[in-house]
């Protein structure tokens, strides 16, 4: 049997994250059927299974990966970026990454088993915003009279705001002037000498 090189096998992974967001954000979690996956992949099951050891743990790995690419905008520059790339639609997979966010919070209060997995692999996002705003702080463009894990938190609730007037189909054109005001917010402020 030829080895498959490491290169295919990347190439292959990112296939079936890519086919598993779209069927994920279109059916939801529950209605995307290893059948509904298959047509949408275009891969065998076996082929997706290779890869993943359940319908669970692909779901896992894709809003992993989602977050992973989130953390790594939030290192580069900032959470509110995310949120303006959100809104601007620049983010790799805009719908389908709004309905496999939808589908982790929906997840999250439904059932318990997947929260225990999941709250091992999320805490990457917070973490990358806490140590962007640590950096802003030392560099003296943070507020320093909160607590950078107050301001993470008012961070993270703004994005999960943002994330649910998407979901409600409410228009977002508006919305910009709105970030400005969120990072303001979290902007050193000056005094006039």
């Amino acid at each position: 049997m030829p080895r498959v090189s490491q290169d295919h096998l990347d190439a292959r992974r990112r296939q079936i994250l890519d086919g598993a967001r779209v069927c994920f954000a279109r059916y939801g979690y529950e209605a995307a059927t290893v059948r509904r996956l298959e047509e949408t992949i275009g891969l065998s099951r076996g082929a997706i299974f290779h890869h993943f050891k359940d319908k669970e743990s692909l779901f896992l790995a894709l809003a992993e990966d989602d977050a992973a690419r989130m953390a790594d905008v939030v290192a580069e520059q900032g959470l509110v970026q995310v949120m303006r790339d959100l809104l601007a639609g620049d983010s790799a997979h805009p719908p389908d990454w709004l309905g496999t966010r939808l589908e982790v919070s929906r997840r999250l209060r439904t059932d318990p088993d997947f929260r225990a997995r999941w709250a091992e692999r999320s805490r990457q996002l917070t973490t990358a915003t806490r140590q962007r705003l640590l950096r802003q702080r030392q560099a003296g463009k943070l507020r320093d009279d909160i607590d950078v894990d107050v301001l993470t938190s008012f961070l993270e609730l703004v994005l999960e705001g943002l994330v649910s007037h998407l979901a409600m189909g409410l228009p977002a054109d508006d919305l910009g002037p709105v970030l400005d005001l969120v990072e303001e917010t979290v902007r050193r402020r000056h005094t006039a000498a």
